[in-house]
């Protein structure tokens, strides 16, 4: 039985349904493969980061199959992302990277979730509600060694290496920085930061170090600790920029093709006649838009493909509709599928095209098409 939504597409005598809303195909496999990559070249205990739900592609699915392949430590952004994924993973600590917030303070110990604690409040609420539970509370410590934004400041650090016992019934699972310029592996801030990170932790009770995000696992032997945090490199996106992807494509977004028009030369496509033709043309209107997370910056362009040709993207990205030059692709008819993001165009080519990076083009992707979880 076709989709409910879906066109009938009669090609080569051939039935084929497509759904006439975009459709993401997720490869559960890709992601556990990418996992295996990283934690080999890392050499030691590697995380999987599953913030903003898996980054666009669905927490609890992705962190169940990782689960299944052998991860034990997950990184969210909010308490409420880790009350969601607890369930799904027994026993595995999940970090809460964005702190202990007040008033919530029991939701903490109950479900077994561990706050990042960043600043001198933080440290003395968990100390408190430690020693209203009565037992140690597991928490990881943040040390700023040059983000200037979440961690330990250097002034807070002076007063916690003066007053060690201010850590008293918390159970430090680990001490972690987070690094500001990984991706740029000769920025010698990457090795600044390393060093203040390590003299921060000499002055502190010992605990294991997180030092690495997905760029920094590239960045070689200083910057190994005792747990890396990768967190777009799981889903595709390069961690090594300038150099080949070492990671598997994850995703595959598509949408179809509404309408096929011929137009001659002169005549405008879209919203504000940014494009128009400069010879007769015939335009492929397609069901995506920005509210599909399809960014409007791409107006102009992008492209997508179909059979290995490229087609590219002519006027203004709206809303639900956008256009594509098919004149050389004879074979995009009413109801064809048009590769949008995928592995003949990923998402950081995709991204470089709309002025931003993978990662904001893999979290804007909408909810409303159909989400298939399936290999590539």
């Amino acid at each position: 039985m076709p989709l409910r939504g879906a066109f009938f597409l009669e090609r080569k005598k051939q039935r084929t349904f497509i759904p006439s809303v975009t459709s993401l195909t997720i490869d559960l496999e890709a992601v556990a493969a990418n996992w295996q990559r990283l934690r080999a070249h890392h050499g030691a205990p590697t995380a999987a980061v599953v913030k903003a739900d898996g980054y666009g592609l669905g927490a609890v699915q992705v962190a169940t199959r990782l689960y299944r392949e052998g991860a034990r430590h997950f990184f969210v952004a909010h308490l409420e992302e880790g009350t969601r994924l607890r369930p799904h993973l027994p026993g595995a600590m999940i970090a809460i990277l964005n702190g202990f917030f007040p008033g919530k303070e029991g939701i903490y110990s109950t479900q077994n979730l561990a706050p990042v604690l960043g600043n001198a409040a933080e440290i003395t609420a968990a100390r408190a509600h430690a020693r209203h539970i009565g037992r140690a509370l597991p928490v990881l410590l943040h040390i700023d060694s040059g983000m200037n934004r979440l961690g330990l400041s250097p002034a807070e650090l002076d007063r916690l290496a003066a007053s060690p016992a201010d850590v008293d019934g918390l159970r430090i699972l680990y001490t972690m920085t987070h690094l500001a310029n990984a991706e740029v592996p000769g920025d010698p801030r990457n090795l600044q930061q390393i060093s203040r990170f390590h003299a921060a932790c000499a002055r502190l009770p010992p605990a294991p170090r997180s030092i690495a995000n997905s760029s920094g696992l590239f960045l070689g032997p200083a910057f190994r600790s005792d747990l890396a945090r990768p967190g777009a490199a799981l889903y595709g996106i390069n961690p090594t920029p300038g150099a080949p992807n070492p990671m598997r494509p994850v995703i595959r977004l598509t949408a179809p093709v509404l309408q096929v028009r011929d137009i001659p030369a002169g005549e405008p496509v879209g919203y504000n006649a940014i494009w128009t033709a400069a010879r007769p043309t015939r335009v492929a209107t397609v069901s995506v838009g920005y509210a599909d997370g399809y960014h409007r910056a791409l107006s102009n362009h992008g492209y997508a493909v179909f059979d290995g040709a490229r087609l590219p993207l002519i006027g203004r990205v709206s809303m639900d509709l956008a256009t594509f030059d098919a004149t050389d692709a004879p074979g995009v008819v009413r109801g064809c599928a048009l590769e949008l993001i995928g592995p003949a165009i990923p998402p950081d080519e995709v991204a470089q095209l709309a002025g931003t990076n993978g990662y904001e083009i893999l979290t804007s992707l909408g909810t409303r098409g159909a989400r298939v979880y399936a290999p590539l």
